[in-house]
């Protein structure tokens, strides 16, 4: 299986945004200090990276546990359509 390597290389930068004191309040208190920050990274990534679609496909590719079972999986499907009846 033939598997491409992303190497990204990222830049941090700082933001500034204004949000209600409640929603403030409730990320300190449920997600924690010094955490909001990724957070709010992982939240918004899917919406606005789209490279990162391929980089997760390859990851979940190069990770030979997770496709043992998902042709597991698959296979199982195929054994369950053959039983079906028509």
């Amino acid at each position: 299986m033939y598997v491409e390597t992303y190497v990204l290389l990222t830049m941090t930068r700082k933001l500034t945004i204004v949000i209600d004191d409640q929603v403030y309040n409730g990320l300190h208190a449920v997600i924690g200090r010094g955490n909001i920050g990724k957070f709010l990274e992982n939240l918004a990534r899917p919406f606005v990276v789209s490279a990162g679609l391929a980089a997760a496909y390859a990851e979940m590719a190069s990770d030979s546990s997770r496709e043992a079972a998902a042709d597991d999986w698959v296979e199982s499907l195929a054994e369950d359509a053959s039983d079906a009846s028509w």
